[in-house]
């Protein structure tokens, strides 16, 4: 340990600031963190948890005496929680209910089984609440079926009285049935008082032993803040719907008192072609063993035998043995194929072109079944953007041990690995080896464009010599990948040509750049007028072809046409960009997707004047969708099918101002070019057509799960 810190302080120790400048506190040694070391090499102590955790793990300082809950005539979730005595759990559980329920109906169901305390008189105390109670104590299992008869609300949520309910606990457990229709049951993180996590979903072995994954672990870890399929969450806090429970019957009254009575309920709703789903994002702290005093050893042992006898046919055919380990234990993926992505960052897709189709590819090897592992070059955090990936089932790497360790992942990991998906080649190049030494996994490139053809086209128009630099340092990194990787992919046969001719034995095949829906073909009025520029400013040849455009192409339109104003859109404009604006231009800089769908619905012509690049430009393919008519250079059409109906290119100034005014005019004309861009789309950049080029490359062509996609894809 103390060498590895000697090391690591000399070759790492920016990174490592950097890191923990996020957290509250930042020690700079290793401590020992309770129950563990952070991944077994840099250790954090308490202190070192977020502030947010170790506040709201806290009883309130003060409750009332008396509050009352709102009354709404139709609940939606009926919040049922069972309670024998500990009048001052509940009554924390339920203050903590009243403060982070927001926006949703809801009523609250005391289930009293026969307590003694001041629980009950809570009604006394509590306004607007159903105390429902049983004639004798009766335990945990009977007194929730008692209780779950009196709700009325569409959802049931069974809530432990020992527990702390945190903001949003409740809207992002009903976001997973809305957004999952086989969703079946959702439960909850629960976390200690001190913490420290007690469980993220659970796992059930072969031998009907269970484990609260990542117990004792900190709960901001990436591995335990993805969406997903798990094989039960405890009953402490879990979501269903009341139908499902009344078909299931309820908890299954051979496991009364309790224990197992919510793993056997999860196996149940499974056996009916449900999910059980784990939501990070609702959490809860739990003070764990006060609602009830079962801790019967022989009680356990009992009723695991009773599970074993129930459904010994899947937990044979379905789950692992214990010595196999969680890899894919801990989201059901024993059947999916584990697909490792890995880029520059987490995809910003309102922000850049390439972002938006790493998103879309995303979004589809996650539909097809893949098992996705993102790991982003800068091991960053960032938002809204890791969230919205974790909330789509993917895990996504980030924080100190995986930036400065994710060779030893590669190494723990290595046969869980099916396919790599590399994109670009400056993060290609720092993973190929490792990847080519711990793994056998298949390794696809995506290059997005041939970087070494963009910067040699830039030199013809910069006459820059740093560009043809640069070009010769692209060229040597992405041979060396082409040479290393089983498949090359690029958006544009222009580039996959240029490949195979100078490797003539190599795989390379071309990819869609965008999967899209095409869209209802619109009105194309003679109300739409002006200009739109769309395009990130990171960049560069977006920021050489709008100043090329607004110098020495617009003030020829504007001769023409006086009135007509031009749009610039994109992310991260710089000063020189900003200084374009006058009252012809307007520089909108970001926008968010309503905005620059606004800015679509309005603009005549859609200008993406690019003089040098390389690949499938994003623009265009955004502009076609949007049924909006576009004026390019022979760089921007490059690499599209059977186009020529669709895009107007010019390559000179005088040109492209002459095309731009005669197309500006001739509405019929636009109105032609805009109903032709459904059409294009289906066939050139819809779900189907990229499932038909990624097939073979991603093993699919023999699963069950992509011929029923391709079954049921239709063109909405």
């Amino acid at each position: 340990m103390k060498r590895y810190w000697k090391k690591y302080r000399k070759v790492h120790i920016k990174g490592f600031l950097k890191e923990f400048s996020m957290l509250p506190e930042h020690p700079l040694k290793p401590v020992k963190y309770p129950g563990r070391f952070l991944k077994g090499l840099l250790c954090i102590d308490e202190s070192s948890i977020p502030e947010r955790i170790r506040k709201k793990c806290e009883i309130f300082d003060s409750i009332p005496e008396s509050f009352e809950f709102p009354i709404f005539s139709k609940p939606k979730v009926s919040i049922i929680i069972p309670v024998y005595n500990n009048y001052n759990y509940t009554l924390n559980c339920m203050y903590s209910i009243l403060k982070n329920t927001e926006n949703i109906p809801y009523e609250v169901i005391i289930a009293d089984d026969c307590s003694a305390d001041k629980t009950r008189f809570i009604q006394d105390k509590i306004k607007n609440i159903n105390v429902v109670k049983t004639q004798q104590n009766c335990g945990f299992l009977k007194n929730c079926n008692n209780a779950v008869k009196f709700a009325k609300g569409e959802y049931v949520h069974l809530l432990n009285n020992d527990t702390q309910v945190q903001k949003n606990w409740l809207s992002s457990l009903l976001q997973v049935f809305e957004k999952h229709k086989d969703a079946g049951i959702v439960g909850s993180k629960l976390i200690y008082p001190d913490g420290i996590l007690q469980e993220a979903g659970g796992i059930i072995w072969k031998d009907a032993t269970g484990c609260n994954y990542g117990k004792g672990q900190c709960p901001n870890d990436p591995e335990y803040n993805y969406l997903k399929e798990v094989d039960y969450c405890s009953g402490a806090s879990v979501l269903f719907k009341k139908s499902i429970w009344d078909k299931i019957g309820g908890f299954d009254e051979r496991f009364s008192p309790a224990y197992y009575e919510d793993t056997d309920f999860s196996f149940e709703v499974r056996k009916r072609g449900y999910k059980v789903y784990y939501q990070p994002l609702s959490e809860i702290v739990h003070f764990e063993s006060v609602s009830h005093s079962l801790t019967h050893d022989e009680l356990m042992n009992r009723n695991r035998q009773l599970f074993i006898e129930k459904h010994k046919n899947v937990l044979m055919k379905e789950h692992f043995n214990c010595s196999e380990g969680t890899f894919k234990a801990r989201d059901k993926s024993r059947n999916k194929k584990t697909l490792v992505v890995i880029d520059y960052q987490i995809p910003k897709f309102d922000q850049s072109a390439g972002d938006r189709t790493t998103y879309q590819y995303l979004e589809l090897f996650k539909e097809l079944g893949f098992n996705i592992k993102f790991i982003p070059y800068n091991f960053t955090k960032e938002e809204p953007y890791t969230t919205i990936h974790q909330q789509m089932g993917i895990e996504v790497f980030y924080g100190v041990w995986y930036r400065h360790c994710i060779d030893t992942w590669f190494k723990n990991n290595s046969q869980q690995i099916d396919y790599i998906y590399l994109n670009r080649p400056y993060d290609a190049q720092i993973y190929i080896n490792i990847i080519k030494k711990y793994t056998n996994a298949k390794i696809i490139y995506q290059g997005h464009d041939l970087h070494y053809l963009r910067e040699e086209r830039n030199y013809l128009i910069s006459k820059d010599k740093e560009c043809l630099n640069k070009a010769q340092k692209y060229k040597k990194i992405e041979f060396n990948i082409f040479k290393k990787v089983d498949t090359v992919c690029f958006f544009s046969q222009v580039e996959v040509d240029k490949v195979k001719k100078e490797i003539p034995n190599i795989k390379a095949i071309k990819l869609p750049l965008n999967i899209y829906k095409p869209q209802k073909l619109t009105d194309f009025s003679e109300e739409r007028k002006n200009l739109l520029f769309v395009g990130s400013f990171t960049h560069p040849p977006n920021v050489d072809g709008i100043l090329w455009f607004c110098n020495n192409v617009f003030p020829k339109i504007l001769t023409k046409i006086p009135d007509i104003k031009l749009y610039i859109a994109g992310s991260k404009p710089s000063s020189t960009i900003k200084n374009l604006s006058n009252e012809n231009i307007i520089v909108k800089g970001f926008v968010s997707d309503s905005e620059l769908e606004e800015l679509y619905k309005n603009c005549r012509l859609v200008v993406a004047p690019l003089r040098f690049g390389a690949g499938i430009k994003g623009k265009i393919i955004e502009a076609i969708l949007n049924q909006v008519p576009v004026v390019t250079t022979s760089v921007g059409a490059e690499g599209l099918d059977n186009i020529d109906n669709l895009l107007t290119v010019a390559d000179n100034e005088d040109n492209f101002a002459g095309k731009i005014i005669y197309l500006y005019n001739n509405m019929n004309l636009l109105k032609q070019i805009s109903s032709l861009s459904s059409q294009y789309i289906e066939e050139y950049f819809s779900k189907k057509a990229v499932i038909n080029a990624i097939d073979k490359e991603f093993g699919t062509q023999n699963d069950t799960y992509l011929l029923e996609m391709e079954k049921t894809l239709t063109v909405v």
